[in-house]
């Protein structure tokens, strides 16, 4: 039932940018060097805003220091333009902060479409108004709402804000399904939640509540540990327990709403000492990572790493920097140097990984009897 691959992963489509990669992991001819260098990630992330009006439990940023930071529209607009023309495919609004607190949020949105770029938020919800859709509705393939509790005092607690807000982005979201319908829009529309102690047996209620709304979907998945979070509480964490959780929650599943039970991802992370792969080849490649600040990050888990800091915007186009000696030396770190025991565990690249993985090093058991 799931039908926007989320507990998986799509980069077995994006066949070109996976040859490319292969290619340069393996030396395999002369211009692969240069055709990496070239290459620009199908996917970027982008923190359009460094400020949070929540300060969630499990918030893996909080080391930034929700610092009140707001990219300028007209660079971030020219990067988009440059990243649509060098074969950057989509965006993802998240971040260090809430994307929607940026007042251009929608005017960059619609750029990045005309420079041919789908987009995509996660949001605490809070400010999805009516206008932010009408005005840039349109030009968006999905909206995520963090959502961790299914009644007012578990997400308040979990959210660590008022009570109200629970309200609040219920009544966003039912009017935003309303308009959906009004514009006969292809907009999916979901609630995502980490799995909690204090919010598992509330899990059920806010699937219903979701179901209700006329959501497209609800996802649950497990907490993942970053490294370097100030927010120690949720990092030791035993999922085998909430193993049967999904085929409990599965009953809610029908034709035109669904569960996400993360059950892969949970799975991957039960079994992370026994058939992790031993190199990240999706960095820096397949995708890349926009700060508030202006500074392009070859991976999200490792922001203020200097080893992973590609450049800024500010001082030069996204383009250049793509493409420069930096993000070469970056590869060749990744490839050879990094030890990926200090990664997240279940980062966002971990099942682009452990297919690239299969791919490069032909680790499938009968790889060529396709």
């Amino acid at each position: 039932m799931d039908h926007f691959s989320i507990d998986s992963h799509k980069a077995s489509l994006h066949a070109d940018s996976v040859s490319i990669i292969k290619r340069f992991a393996l030396n395999s001819s002369p211009g692969a060097e240069s055709a990496f260098r070239r290459l620009h990630p199908v996917y970027v992330e982008i923190s359009p805003v460094g400020a949070c009006n929540h300060r969630c439990t499990f918030c893996a940023v909080d080391y930034i220091g929700y610092k009140s930071e707001f990219l300028n529209t007209e660079r971030i607009c020219e990067s988009l333009t440059r990243m649509g023309l060098n074969g950057v495919r989509s965006v993802m609004y998240a971040g260090e902060g809430e994307p929607l607190l940026h007042k251009d949020i929608a005017h960059i949105v619609n750029h990045a479409k005309e420079s041919g770029i789908d987009n995509a938020f996660t949001t605490n919800g809070v400010h999805l108004t009516e206008k932010f859709l009408e005005t840039c509705g349109s030009s968006i393939s999905w909206i995520k709402v963090s959502f961790n509790g299914g009644d007012r005092e578990t997400y308040s607690k979990i959210h660590r804000t008022q009570a109200k807000d629970f309200d609040r982005v219920i009544d966003h979201l039912k009017k935003a399904v309303e308009w959906k319908k009004q514009t006969n829009s292809d907009l999916a529309l979901g609630i995502q939640s980490l799995l909690l102690p204090e919010n598992a047996e509330t899990m059920e209620s806010l699937v219903i509540i979701a179901k209700q709304i006329g959501l497209d979907y609800v996802v649950i998945k497990p907490y993942s540990q970053h490294k370097f979070s100030n927010t120690k509480i949720y990092k030791d964490l035993d999922y085998s327990k909430y193993l049967t959780l999904g085929e409990q929650l599965s009953v809610h599943n029908n034709d035109v709403f669904n569960v996400v039970f993360r059950l892969n991802t949970i799975n991957n992370w039960l079994s992370q000492q026994e058939n992790r792969y031993c190199k990240c080849l999706a960095t820096p490649s397949m995708w890349g990572y926009i700060m508030a600040d202006g500074s392009v990050y070859s991976c999200s888990a490792y922001l203020l790493d200097e080893r992973f800091k590609l450049g800024n915007i500010y001082d030069e186009d996204f383009t250049s920097i793509w493409t420069s000696d930096r993000k070469m030396a970056n590869a060749t770190f990744v490839a050879n140097e990094l030890d990926i025991s200090e990664c997240r565990v279940n980062c966002r690249m971990d099942q682009v990984n452990r297919y690239l993985d299969t791919v490069v090093n032909e680790t499938s058991p009968h790889f060529n009897f396709i």
